[in-house]
Parts: C-alpha cells; structure tokens; sequence
C-alpha cells in the first residue's frame, strides 16, 4: 500500500502557506469553507491574520467556526464574531458560525462510542473546505491539529458535548460531569472527524489539510489563559490525510532536544493523546505510515 505523502516547510510565512497548499495540487472549487479557530478571548497562540489572510483571499474563502461547548466568548454566535473581529479575522474574509441558526446529523460508522456526529448547520453551504489548524498542546486532548479541529472544531455547540462526553450527551452543561474514560474521548474525536470525512467524500466535496507548528504552548487556542511556546516553531504540514499530517506533526514534536520537549510530550501522553491516530487508522481512517516530502 502506498504511503500518504506529507509535505513539510520550515518557512511559516503567509507566501510558504500558499505554497503549501498548492503543493498538494487540488483546486478548492467554488464556495470554499476554511476551517481555523480563531481563538479564545485572551489566548494569544491562534494563527494570525498576516499569516493566513493571503491564502484565505486566494480561495475567496469563508471562515468556519462553530460556538464552544464550555462558557466563554465564544460560546454564543454574537459573542464569538466579536471574537473573531477582534482577533482580525474580518478584516478579511467573512466568517460564518455555521451552528448559529441549528445543526444537523452525520453518520458515525463503525463507531465504538458515537452513533452520529453533530454539526453546524451552515457546514453544507460549502463545496470544498480546508482545514487549517494550529499545531499545539490541548489540555483536555493532548495536543490539536487537524483530527482535532475536524472533530470538536465542526461539531456545533451540542455536538461538541457529544464528543466531550463520548456519546453520553448533548446538553453542554451536562457534558463536563459525564463520567468516562480519557482514551474513550480521544477514540470519539477520531470518530467524529472520520465522519466528516466520510461526509464530504459522500458528497463528493474535496478536503485538504495544513498543520501551522508554531507558537507551540501546551494549552489551546480555546483557552483564554494559554501560556508561552514550550518549543521552536516547527514549519508548516500539508496532506491529504489527516492523521498522515498529524502523525508528522507528533512525529517532529519527539524529534526535538529543547528544554521545553519534556513538558509538551507529558502533556500529549498522559491525556493519550497519541492515540489518536493508531485508533482513526483503525478505524480505516488515514494511516500512520507516511513519506515525508521536505519542499525547501
């Protein structure tokens, strides 16, 4: 079986992100939807507008978000294009809370723990999306990129108690009781995001997927208290398989010798957070095993 191939750039510049993703050689046609967080009130780590904003307007993209399932900023549609404005992502594209007006259900096959994944409402308005995520630590999953921002990222408000809750509920200030166990979490976000995926290519509405590694902290983009990097940036990541590019982007994150490399590895390992790849791969879902193709 052919390996999934995994493009790399050390160079995290908004010129190099366009070279990313041109590299993987799929057009995003018609009404394209860009899947990025763009960040808690007060966390400082989400990718900024100078960065994004060029390959954002070469797709005429819309940015995609859905409001949080914990309380916050962003937890109700107002509040979170506030958000949004002020972290400057209007500035130049429209951004739609796709869970703002309802949402709807997705198949979960072959799931141990979800038996439907639930999503934005406005997530079907969009012929193509990119999924452009944040490499970083996650308090609650270890670290984040794009299997995460595939899974909680797309899930509407209740949906994302879903995951939280690994199936157990929809009610958000329920979801943080539910009682279960931290890889059965892990394993239900690798479901939800194989349900999209399985959405889209039903559909027949291409995906492609970038990991910017930079400002690397061990807390989210959701969280307002996020703290310093811990390690270097790293580059940016492009596939067409996302547990491929996470795997790449875990893989370099063990490849490194600084100071700092202890505390995001404990932070990903003791919330199991590597295993999210093994279980989507087992659920037939990407694979693990990739070439990396350096484009410097």
């Amino acid at each position: 079986m052919e390996k999934s191939k995994v493009y790399f750039s050390k160079e995290i510049t908004a010129e190099s992100l366009i070279k990313m993703y041109e590299v993987l050689g799929v057009d995003l046609p018609e009404k394209v939807g860009v899947k990025v967080s763009t960040g808690e009130d007060g966390a400082k780590g989400y990718l900024k507008a100078d960065l994004i904003a060029p390959l954002v307007k070469k797709l005429n993209g819309t940015i995609i978000e859905c409001n949080t399932a914990y309380p916050g900023a962003r937890n109700t549609a107002e509040d979170h294009i506030k958000v949004a404005e002020k972290h400057g992502f209007t500035s130049f594209a429209d951004v739609d809370i796709m869970d703002a007006n309802g949402e709807f259900k997705i198949p979960v096959h072959n799931g141990k723990h979800l038996k439907y994944d639930l999503i934005g409402e406005n997530f079907d308005k969009y012929d193509s999306i990119l999924n452009l995520a944040h490499g970083k630590g996650h308090m609650m999953g270890g670290f984040g990129a794009n299997l995460k921002n595939q899974s909680i990222g797309i899930a509407s408000r209740n949906g994302k108690a879903y995951i939280h809750s690994c199936g157990h509920t929809e009610d958000p200030d329920l979801c943080w009781e539910d009682k279960h166990e931290q890889i059965d979490f892990i394993e239900s976000m690798a479901e939800a995001a194989k349900a999209v995926a399985d959405y889209l290519k039903e559909k027949g509405r291409p995906i492609v997927y970038i990991t910017v590694a930079n400002a690397i902290s061990l807390d989210c983009d959701c969280d307002a208290h996020q703290g310093d990097p811990v390690i270097n940036d790293i580059g940016i990541f492009a596939s067409l398989d996302p547990v491929a590019n996470d795997q790449a982007f875990l893989d370099a994150i063990w490849a490194t010798h600084e100071e700092g490399t202890k505390d995001i590895k404990e932070r990903i390992d003791t919330r199991f957070g590597r295993h999210i790849t093994e279980y989507a791969e087992s659920l037939g879902f990407g694979s693990t095993d990739y070439e990396l193709i350096n484009v410097d």
